[in-house]
């Protein structure tokens, strides 16, 4: 069930929404422009950030985040979740609003006008950091020595 496309491409919106923090805002306007009610009001909490040793290893509990989340509906009865990293309560709102939307039947409009450049924009950053971050890059090798 969970490699259903339907089910893949929320995954991205979500993800994309996750990070795009202040980039939502120029978007609040149109967000807001429908009736809606807040189901579960942004609020803030922690949860328990695991890890694993090299990416594969056994798991550890690594600490504690901050996290906001937010659940809103539209007048059309369409649900919209948030959970989003840190105490920005704005941003979780407007990200559960875009959920809400991009489940309708403007799913492509939203797509193309919303997330589409707010996950260019997320690879573009990434690409700038990686190769700021090349630069310092430090390969290591190891001479044989012959004996003889």
């Amino acid at each position: 069930m969970h490699n259903a496309p339907q089910t893949q491409t929320r995954q991205r919106w979500m993800g994309v929404l996750a990070r795009a923090g202040h980039a939502l805002r120029p978007f609040q306007d149109a967000l807001k422009d429908t009736e809606y009610r807040l189901i579960r009001a942004p609020e803030i909490g922690m949860t328990l950030v695991r890890g694993r040793m090299g990416g594969t290893g056994e798991a550890f509990n690594f600490g504690e985040m901050s996290v906001t989340r937010c659940v809103v509906r539209l007048a059309d009865g369409r649900t919209g979740y948030s959970y989003v990293a840190g105490r920005d309560k704005a941003h979780a709102e407007l990200a559960a609003l875009a959920d809400a939307h991009l489940q309708g039947t403007q799913q492509q409009h939203w797509l193309g006008t919303l997330i589409e450049p707010l996950a260019a924009a997320q690879r573009a950053r990434r690409a700038a950091t990686a190769a700021a971050t090349a630069t310092t890059q430090v390969e290591f090798f190891t001479l044989v020595r012959g004996e003889d």
